[in-house]
């Protein structure tokens, strides 16, 4: 096992950095071409578009989605229509064990798709699941199908300006930076469906603070949770453009501790690892900077109140991008596997979920630095058939 000096050595002293030629290394190590897709979505002109449906996918493709696993594809068959699927080999199975996460993420790329049809003077007419809602888990039936519309009346959404600004920010949070609760009042306004609230104030900060950590430390504890998150890293360059979904760690100091057996898979999954346990001080800084939180709760958890959840999800998003803020999804406490149920009902009780409500986005706030967009496939991957 490296030593705790040499890993203190390397981040503390720059080595990897500093050392000879090194400098021109570590500039290259930028994975641009994962962000490709994202520079296409923006060069695409929606009064030129040939077909909507490029301009409507080339969006909705920039939709967050948990641990970037992308899980939608497009069947184009027919002009005009877009039927979209569950890529069932992108499952989620020990934190997500009911798609449930995944499905809010296929709201999101919906209200993405509209919002972009909508640029192009189209309005996206949904129907969801048109075969049956398929439980408990999704499968090879179309998710919803989408006929975009000429509409010279539809109205676009101011909304749709933070597209190429919404990121999700894990960094650290600027604590000297409260947020404001009359903000996030206005925030709520971009909500259609779902019930949102939100803490702001220095006690109930504090103790969501604390719970949602104790949620963390179990799913990063639970060996078979902790393995679904390792097994989806891609660390480097390399690894980041030749499989751009998962969970990203780029830049030089990530590939540079990977090249020195710092990043470790196996020592990631064993608790009494060094690399473990700087790992665990490195995610809680993510907690302890939270400045607000933000909630979205739906009447009932049928898949379409989980896509209703997604499409305000992103909404939200977007409008807390508006308002200068930063944004993270907590979803650890409300996964539904048995070693989280005691904390499940914890964050209920703490967020006054009512027992006929499904609790869907947890999420904190706070005021970010400038951070890149994450991993896309391009297009062209997410397409069955043109």
């Amino acid at each position: 096992m490296t030593s705790r000096r040499k890993f203190m050595t390397i981040l503390g002293g720059g080595v990897i950095l500093a050392a000879g030629g090194i400098g021109a290394w570590a500039t290259s190590r930028d994975p641009a071409d994962a962000r490709k897709p994202w520079e296409a979505a923006k060069a695409l002109d929606a009064g030129a578009s040939g077909d909507p449906r490029i301009f409507a996918l080339s969006h909705a493709i920039l939709a967050p989605n948990p641990h970037n696993r992308q899980p939608w594809v497009a069947e184009l068959s027919t002009p005009g229509e877009i039927t979209l699927y569950f890529d069932t080999a992108r499952r989620l199975p020990e934190t997500d064990p009911y798609d449930r996460q995944l499905t809010i993420g296929l709201g999101c790329f919906i209200e993405l798709l509209a919002m972009a049809a909508a640029e192009t003077g189209h309005r996206a007419e949904v129907s969801l699941f048109p075969q049956g809602e398929p439980q408990p888990l999704l499968d090879e039936r179309p998710v919803a199908h989408i006929r975009l519309i000429a509409d010279s009346t539809v109205e676009r959404d101011p909304l749709f300006a933070q597209v190429f600004l919404r990121h999700t920010n894990r960094e650290a949070y600027d604590t000297a930076r409260p947020v404001a609760a009359a903000t996030l009042d206005d925030i709520a306004a971009a909500v259609r469906t779902a019930r949102i609230a939100h803490a702001t104030g220095t006690e109930e900060v504090a103790a969501l603070r604390a719970l949602s950590w104790e949620a963390m430390e179990i799913e990063l504890r639970t060996y078979r949770t902790m393995k679904e998150s390792v097994d989806l890293m891609r660390i480097g360059k390399a690894e980041i453009e030749a499989n751009p979904d998962g969970i990203s760690l780029g830049g030089p100091l990530m590939e540079g501790l990977s090249l020195v057996g710092m990043m470790d898979r196996q020592a990631m999954l064993d608790t009494e690892t060094m690399v473990f346990k700087q790992g665990l001080e490195a995610q809680k800084v993510q907690f302890d900077t939270a400045m607000g939180f933000l909630w979205l709760a739906t009447p009932g958890n049928s898949r379409a109140d989980q896509i209703a959840a997604g499409r305000d999800y992103v909404r939200m998003h977007l409008a807390v991008t508006e308002a200068g803020l930063a944004l993270q999804p907590f979803s650890q406490a409300l996964q539904e596997y048995d070693e989280m149920a005691g904390k499940y009902a914890d964050m209920r009780a703490a967020l006054r979920i009512s027992d006929n409500e499904t609790l869907q986005m947890f999420v904190r706030l706070g005021y970010g630095p400038q951070i890149r967009p994450a991993p896309r496939w391009p297009l062209t991957t997410r397409i069955r058939s043109a």
